[in-house]
């Protein structure tokens, strides 16, 4: 019986790499075609990959905790069998794994991340005379900084030592916290970004939702649903701030329709689950698809499709018990709307100072695809709205 080597597919969702987290068997055992055999951590989610292959697991040819690139070997099987399937769960398809195949003629710097040929590109570094350090060859981003520093001339006499302190622990960072930080990082260095905000009169909005509890116990409707209801609608009106950069066209790019992605705490940091098509949504609708998207997150169970995709970002810090923020815009969107927690606090009605329910609202916006008088109208749109939930609801 001849051994199958399995090599790591093309994960798709512009994924080039995985941290194997846990075998799901050993050397020896026999497995059957399409069924699990490892647990992988890529930059969207964890995923169980199948082999293709029936047989007796061989060899497995990578450790747990270590990262694999795209066409790696994975494992091999003494095999009788296969399906031909290479990633279940991804939902790639075979025609599209050969549209993505790479000629195998030529040499090539290996090269897997975006991030890293940008980076090169930028310092004038050439790939071709670098050496990979990361596992299989890939020329990864500590090289090209390397690179960097040794050809960079020192602008200043030599810096005096500094006592190291000691280390408690080093915590790796890899899977979606890696791809989390590599993504506020860019948005930081690209993104002139600006922050606009206003305290909100949100006492109409809670009576409304008690009301309609009231009416239906069964089935409640949360403050971040009619909040998002009324992103959506302000989006419609100012499509600036549901666009992105293109630098390389030199186009700002209007998006058709509304991803809106909920900053979520999860297991492994921060995470953005995406509501697709909020748009076509109304608040109930959008009430139940963000409580999914949180427990998903909770239980770490979000898949790569709930990850991927948006285009405008909704961020409800006031349930970590905080007034307001200035959040990073989550690269490559446009704008990221930030609700604080709702407190009870004196406010002028009529007149009179009474006692009000206010939360603050910031809008941190990319200052590259609208003015701040864009930014403000969008805000204010949203807060009139949360204001006058009633004349809100009825219009759009």
């Amino acid at each position: 019986m001849t051994a199958q080597q399995f090599r790591l597919p093309d994960l798709g969702e512009g994924l080039t790499e995985a941290e194997v987290l846990r075998w799901l068997v050993k050397v020896g055992d026999t497995v059957a075609v399409d069924q699990p055999v490892v647990e992988v951590e890529t930059a969207k989610a964890s995923v169980e990959v199948p082999t293709p292959f029936g047989g007796v697991v061989a060899e497995l040819h990578a450790a747990e905790g270590a990262t694999v690139s795209v066409g790696a070997p994975l494992i091999s099987v003494a095999s009788a069998e296969g399906s031909g399937n290479v990633l279940v769960g991804y939902g790639t398809t075979q025609s599209r794994r050969a549209r993505r195949r790479r000629p195998a003629a030529g040499p090539r710097p290996l090269v897997i991340s975006p991030i890293v040929r940008k980076l090169a590109r930028d310092h004038d570094v050439d790939l071709s005379a670098l050496t990979g350090t990361a596992p299989g060859g890939v020329i990864a981003r500590r090289d090209v900084e390397g690179a960097i520093a040794a050809s960079a001339s020192p602008a200043r006499g030599p810096v005096a030592p500094v006592d190291p302190l000691p280390v408690r622990e080093r915590v790796p960072l890899t899977g979606v916290r890696r791809s989390m930080a590599e993504r506020l990082t860019r948005s930081r260095r690209e993104i002139p970004d600006a922050t606009t905000w206003v305290d909100v009169d949100v006492t109409a909005l809670v009576e409304t939702r008690r009301q309609m509890l009231a009416r239906d116990p069964g089935n409640p409707v949360g403050f971040l649903a009619f909040v998002a209801r009324f992103v959506v609608a302000g989006l419609a009106r100012y499509p600036d701030l549901n666009s992105r950069v293109d630098l390389d066209a030199g186009d700002i790019v209007h998006l058709d329709g509304v991803n809106l992605g909920i900053a979520a705490q999860g297991e492994r940091g921060l995470l953005v689950p995406v509501v697709h098509d909020a748009h076509r949504r109304n608040v109930r609708e959008l009430h139940a698809e963000i409580a999914r998207l949180a427990s998903a997150a909770r239980a770490g169970e979000l898949g790569v499709g709930d990850l991927t995709g948006g285009t405008f970002t909704l961020n409800n810090y006031g349930v970590f018990n905080v007034d307001g923020a200035t959040p990073i815009v989550n690269h490559p969107e446009a704008a990221l709307l930030g609700v604080g927690r709702i407190l009870d606090r004196p406010w002028v009605v009529d007149g009179a100072v009474v006692p009000r329910k206010i939360a603050q609202f910031s809008l941190t916006f990319d200052h590259r695809v609208c003015d701040g008088g864009t930014a403000a109208g969008f805000l204010r749109f949203v807060v009139d709205c949360v204001e006058h939930p009633a004349e809100a609801l009825a219009r759009i």
